[in-house]
């Protein structure tokens, strides 16, 4: 029969006495994990790769998945136990009660100065994100990248150049109320005033089978939008990076047979006097995890309540992320060509118009032929 043990019950096994197996998938074990825990994925988890001569701990998002399959591995002869809670449960236990706003405070101001935050003030400068008299809702999610934004944000509040506000505004649209705890509580260990309001999004998307989360993400900016409109802010800002903005650039080119990008501000066409920037748009997500990992600090790649068996513990291997197969693609590009990032980004301010069969420009569309005999 497997075992049922706490996060807390985990820290006082003695060292060596157990393995801690994280069977979620690669990218969630990647985004973050307990320290000392081995990733093996669930469709790769067999008793024959687990060490017998010791308690196998296995751990998932939040206990579900890795309860069946403790128990399916006791069946087989194995001394195996759930980490009841599982990666959220330990996650919560950590961050509660801490507070380290000094010190990620520092690291933004010294250790990541070259690499966060002058790409930060270059891209607010670069494509003029902030303005004199801006009021800004600064759109927290819970994950790594917008809790680093709004970190940025307070930095930039205290250089005090140009008068502007800021809202740090949490929008629930449905979390389960350990998700909740944990971006609260995340807010709070570094000092984030935020405000939380509710929506019933995720079950207004719960029975939607096709692209469901293209569905959610469309309505939460609507509702962010409404919300910030309401707290009389001009602007919503969004945690985008740079590795999100190339990738969506291939992404249009691979699936979409267009070539675009991720704007670093846009005009909402809903929601009139209304605009969203991304002020994080030269910032690399490498720099992001480092900056996470040097303050210690553990998010949830994915707060969503339904998500259990798709971006924490992956049944099949399997990912409909075409953005995910993007990023493994620009990994392996990277081995041969180590610019092959500046370049993506660049393709797409060296447009050279003289050289192009057709393009779009407010809804109409040009062809070369239209002017090819006039030269």
């Amino acid at each position: 029969m497997y075992k049922e043990i706490s996060p807390t019950e985990l820290d006082s096994l003695p060292s060596g006495s157990y393995s801690l197996i994280d069977i979620r998938d690669r990218v969630s074990f990647d985004y973050g994990h307990i320290p000392g825990s081995v990733n093996i994925p669930q469709n790769e988890l067999s008793a024959g790769n687990i060490p017998k001569d010791r308690l196998a701990v296995i751990c998932c998002k939040s206990g579900i998945i890795s309860r069946d399959t403790a128990e399916a591995l006791s069946d087989q002869g194995i001394d195996a136990a759930n980490l009841s809670g599982g990666y959220v449960e330990w996650l919560r236990l950590n961050i509660e009660n801490r507070n380290i706003t000094a010190d990620v405070e520092l690291s933004i101001r010294k250790k990541f100065k070259k690499s966060i935050w002058c790409r930060f003030t270059k891209a607010i400068n670069e494509y003029k994100l902030v303005t004199p008299g801006d009021r800004i809702a600064v759109c927290i999610s819970g994950g790594k990248d917008s809790m680093l934004m709004a970190k940025l944000f307070q930095e930039l509040k205290r250089h005090d150049k140009f008068p502007f506000e800021v809202k740090f505004l949490v929008m629930d649209p449905g979390y389960s109320p350990e998700n909740r705890r944990l971006i609260e509580e995340n807010a709070a260990s570094m000092s984030i005033p935020v405000e939380i309001f509710e929506s019933d999004i995720f079950e207004s998307v719960f029975n939607i089978e096709k692209n469901p989360c293209y569905i959610c993400a469309r309505m939460r900016r609507g509702y962010l939008y409404s919300r910030a409109k309401a707290l009389g802010c001009n602007k919503i800002a969004l945690g985008h990076h740079f590795d999100d903005v190339i990738e969506t650039i291939l992404m249009g080119m691979l699936y979409g047979g267009q070539v675009q990008t991720m704007m670093p501000k846009l005009h909402s066409t809903n929601f009139e006097g209304m605009e969203l920037i991304r002020p994080l748009y030269l910032v690399r997500e490498a720099d992001i995890k480092h900056w996470r990992d040097y303050n210690g600090l553990h998010f949830l790649q994915c707060a969503c309540k339904f998500t259990e068996n798709c971006s924490s513990c992956d049944q099949n291997g399997q990912t409909d992320s075409k953005r995910l197969e993007v990023k493994h693609l620009i990994a392996e590009l990277k081995k041969v060509n180590p610019q092959v990032e500046k370049n993506i980004f660049r393709s797409v301010e060296n447009v050279n118009l003289s050289t192009v069969i057709a393009y779009k420009q407010h809804g109409e569309t040009h062809h070369f032929l239209d002017t090819y005999d006039e030269l």
